[in-house]
C-alpha cells in the first residue's frame, strides 16, 4: 500500500506492508507529527487531512473533530488508521513564533568574514536553528521544532534509559533528521543554497550531545556520572541539507552541565564581569549558572518540560493558537495567542501566566489545590477527563495535573538557585545582576515568575531576558574564532554542584513547594 504525504512544498511517498496508524506512517516517512498526549487521542492537535482507504472514525476522533472538519477529511493522526492507498495533507507550520535571541544582547568583536554559518541548539524538548550571515552578524533566518525524541520520554533519564535498551541508532537517526530538516527550512526561508554552508556550531546538554553522536551513554547512566566525553571539536556529521559543512559540538562542563549553558554563560557576559551574576535557563533540565568574584558555580535540576509547554494536557509549543499571555481585565479572564488565533492550547510564557492568575484570584491556594468553588471564577472551571481544570479562552484547559507539574518544575529551579547561592555563602539580596534565559524568551513576565515562585522575589527588579541564550552564544562561535578557546576554558573551570546527593538542595526543594509566600 502506498502513502502519498504533502508537506508544504514537498511530497513524499512511503510504502507500507501493514497497516498503521498515520503518525507511524509519517515517521517512517521522516515527517514527525508531534502528538502532545502521547497518542491518547485526548488533545486533537495532529490533525491532518487524509483520504482513501483509512479506518472508521475512532470514538476520540468522533468526539474532537467538528462536522466540518470531517466533512473535509480531517482525521487524527494519533487514531487513523491506514489500510490502503492514502494520501496525507499536513498542517502548514508557518505559525511558528520566532525564535528570541537578542532581548538582551552582548557587544563583541566579530571576525572578518563573509558567508553564512547555521549555529543550533539541541534542547531537550525544543530544537532551535539559526542563519546567521557573517559579514555582519544578522540572523537571516530561524526555525524550530519540537525534539523528535520526545516520543522516547519528555527528560534525559527516559532516554538514556531507551537508549540502553536498544533504541540508541533511532535515537541519534531521528534527531539527526530534524536537523536536516531545519536546516532545509532555513536554506528555504534565506534563499541561500545549503552547498554554501560551511559550518554549523550545534550546542546542547550533555545528553543530547551523546544522543546525536550515537554514543553510548552508560557513562551518563550511573554514579560517579562522569561523562566519557565532553566534547569541544569538529565532530563528522553529515547533514543532505548542508553537505560541505564542518560541524562543531560545544564543550559540555560535566555530565549534568552541557554544551548550552557554557554558550548560555558565554552570551550574558556573566564570566567576564565584576558583579555578581546569576543566570538560569529556564527548561527541562533548569540550568543554573553564579558568578562571583572570578569563580563560577553551575548545576541543573529535573525541573520536566511544564514550563516549555510540554508535558501539559493542553500544552503546546509557541505555534499560531498557542495561549502565550493570560491576563485579567476587570473580573475577566483574558488571553491574547500566538498570531492572534483561536485558542489551541498553552505555551510555556502562558503557562507562567496562567499559574501565576489562578493564585491571584484564588482558584489555587498555596497548597497547590485547584478549587471547584469558594472563589469568583468558578464559571471558569470544569473537568477534563477524570481531572478538574481552568478554561483560559474559548476551549484551552489547564488541570490539577498541570498545576502540580508547575510546581514541581518551580520548585526544582528555586531550590536550585538557593542551594548554588549556598555554595557561595550568599543570599538572593546579594545578586547585582539576574539573567533569565529560555526558548520563550522575551514572551516570560518576570513579575509572574516570581509570583509562582520561579525564584526568590529579591531576583525581581534585577531581571533581564535574554531569549535563547544557548543559541546566541553558539552564534557568537561562528563570529569570533577565538570563542572556541575561551569556551572550551569555561566549561572547564566552572565548579558542578551536584544536586542529586545536596541535602541542602533537599531541603530546600521540599521547602519550595509551597506557593503561598511568592503569590499575588
Amino acid at each position: 500500500m502506498t502513502v502519498k504525504i504533502f508537506a508544504g512544498q514537498e511530497t513524499v511517498s512511503v510504502n507500507l506492508t501493514e497497516p498503521m496508524k498515520i503518525s507511524q506512517a509519517l515517521d517512517l516517512a521522516g515527517q514527525h507529527m508531534d502528538l502532545p498526549c502521547a497518542g491518547n487521542g485526548r488533545c486533537g492537535k495532529c490533525k491532518v487531512k487524509a483520504l482513501g482507504s483509512l479506518s472508521p472514525l475512532s470514538p476520540e476522533e468522533k468526539k474532537l473533530l467538528t462536522e466540518e472538519e470531517i466533512q473535509s477529511g480531517a482525521r487524527l493522526s494519533c487514531q487513523a488508521v491506514v489500510t490502503g492507498d492514502a494520501e496525507i495533507t499536513l498542517p502548514s507550520r508557518s505559525e511558528i513564533a520566532d525564535i528570541q535571541t537578542d532581548a538582551v544582547s552582548r557587544e563583541f568583536e566579530r571576525d572578518e568574514a563573509e558567508g553564512v554559518s547555521v549555529a543550533v541548539d539541541i534542547g531537550t524538548t525544543t530544537v532551535a536553528a539559526s542563519l546567521i550571515d557573517l559579514s555582519n552578524g544578522r540572523e537571516l533566518a530561524t526555525a524550530c521544532a519540537q525534539n523528535p525524541q520526545e516520543k522516547f520520554g519528555a527528560d534525559v533519564i527516559s532516554r538514556i534509559e531507551r537508549s540502553l535498551a536498544g533504541d540508541r541508532q533511532e535515537l541519534s537517526d531521528c534527531i539527526l533528521s530534524c536537523l536536516d530538516s531545519l536546516i532545509a527550512e532555513l536554506c528555504k526561508k534565506s534563499g541561500v543554497s545549503g552547498g554554501d554552508i560551511p559550518k554549523i556550531v550545534i550546542t546542547g546538554n550533555t545528553t543530547m550531545l551523546f544522543l546525536l553522536t550515537n554514543q553510548d551513554v552508560d557513562s551518563l547512566s550511573h554514579a560517579p556520572f562522569e561523562a566519557a566525553d565532553l566534547f569541544g571539536r569538529d565532530e563528522p556529521l553529515h547533514f543532505a541539507a548542508a553537505p560541505n559543512a564542518a560541524c562543531y559540538l560545544t564543550r559540555c562542563n560535566s555530565a549534568f552541565v552541557g554544551g548550552d549553558i557554557t554558550t548560555a554563560v558565554l552570551a550574558s557576559g556573566i564570566a567576564e564581569e565584576e558583579k555578581t551574576a546569576l543566570l538560569i535557563d529556564v527548561g527541562t533540565n533548569g540550568e543554573i549558572a553564579l558568578a562571583h568574584q572570578g569563580k563560577m558555580w553551575c548545576s541543573s535540576t529535573a525541573a520536566g518540560p511544564a514550563l516549555e509547554g510540554a508535558g501539559i494536557y493542553m500544552g503546546m509549543p509557541a505555534l499560531g493558537g498557542a495561549v502565550r499571555r493570560v491576563w485579567l481585565d476587570g473580573k475577566d479572564v483574558k488571553v491574547e495567542t500566538v498570531g492572534n488565533l483561536p485558542d489551541a492550547g498553552i505555551c510555556g510564557s502562558g503557562v507562567i501566566d496562567a499559574m501565576a492568575l489562578l493564585l491571584k484570584t484564588g482558584a489555587v491556594e498555596e497548597t497547590g489545590l485547584l478549587l471547584e468553588e469558594d472563589h469568583d471564577y468558578t464559571d471558569y472551571v470544569c473537568e477534563a477527563g477524570d481531572d478538574l481544570a481552568f478554561r483560559f479562552g474559548e476551549k484551552t484547559l489547564f488541570t490539577q495535573k498541570d498545576v502540580r507539574a508547575v510546581q514541581l518544575a518551580k520548585a526544582a529551579i528555586y531550590a536550585g538557585i538557593r542551594t548554588l547561592l549556598h555554595e557561595a555563602g550568599l543570599e538572593p539580596s546579594d545578586v547585582e545582576r539576574f539573567v533569565i534565559a529560555g526558548g520563550f524568551g522575551s514572551h516570560i513576565n518576570v513579575g509572574n515568575a516570581a509570583a509562582i515562585g520561579l525564584f526568590p522575589k529579591e531576583l525581581a527588579p534585577k531581571a533581564e531576558v535574554l531569549g535563547n541564550a544557548a543559541l546566541e552564544g553558539a552564534e557568537m562561535l561562528l563570529q569570533n574564532r577565538s570563542f572556541y578557546e575561551s569556551s572550551c576554558r569555561l566549561a572547564d573551570t566552572m565548579e558542578t554542584v551536584d544536586l542529586s546527593s545536596n541535602p541542602y538542595f533537599s531541603d530546600q526543594y521540599m521547602d519550595s513547594m509551597m506557593f503561598g509566600e511568592n503569590a499575588l
